[in-house]
């Protein structure tokens, strides 16, 4: 349905040969980090109140619109800031067709960024699994045992499923 992933190298290519339909989404607060980078200390705080106007937009057209504002605003202190969200544009911006509750959801990976964790963890601890079914009980446990921290639920849930389901009814009747 819909994969947000941070920056890494091909993986909007290889998502889309193993799952054509998926939607992908760039990590906003992974964009947001990236582009900070560039960005003085003092001009911090100003710059990402700044950068908000663009991903809280209610529409794409309007989002691209605060994007070029935060460009003229910001290109003279802080010329390479911007170069990233124009360029990747295209991967920014599918967030736009979705409600703030969905969005809320999608924008950042910090969830599944949480799961590699343990996963690394994991591999730090034992390097050699005997066989492949070892590695793939160890990864099911781990993540049992990582799901039990998720006790916060997703706000608007019943909403955000209810949306999801009638942008991918046929996916949703399907499983």
């Amino acid at each position: 349905m819909v994969l947000c992933a941070d920056g890494l190298s091909g993986i909007k290519e290889a998502i889309q040969t193993a799952f054509p339909e998926t939607e992908y989404q760039r990590c906003i607060v992974y964009q947001v980090r990236n582009t900070l980078k560039y960005v003085s200390y003092k001009d911090m705080k100003g710059f990402a109140t700044d950068l908000e106007q663009i991903y809280l937009a209610p529409i794409e057209q309007k989002g691209y619109e605060s994007l070029q504002r935060v460009k003229e605003k910001w290109e003279e202190k802080c010329p390479h800031s911007m170069k990233s969200w124009e360029q990747n544009w295209d991967i920014l911006s599918p967030i736009f067709k979705f409600s703030m509750d969905v969005r809320k959801v999608i924008y950042t990976t910090n969830t599944i960024e949480s799961l590699n964790s343990t996963y690394k963890k994991l591999n730090r601890q034992r390097t050699v699994f005997p066989n492949e079914k070892a590695l793939l009980k160890t990864l099911y446990l781990a993540t049992l045992q990582a799901t039990k921290k998720w006790t916060i639920p997703l706000r608007n849930w019943g909403k955000v499923y209810g949306e999801f389901s009638i942008m991918y009814e046929e996916r949703f009747e399907k499983n």
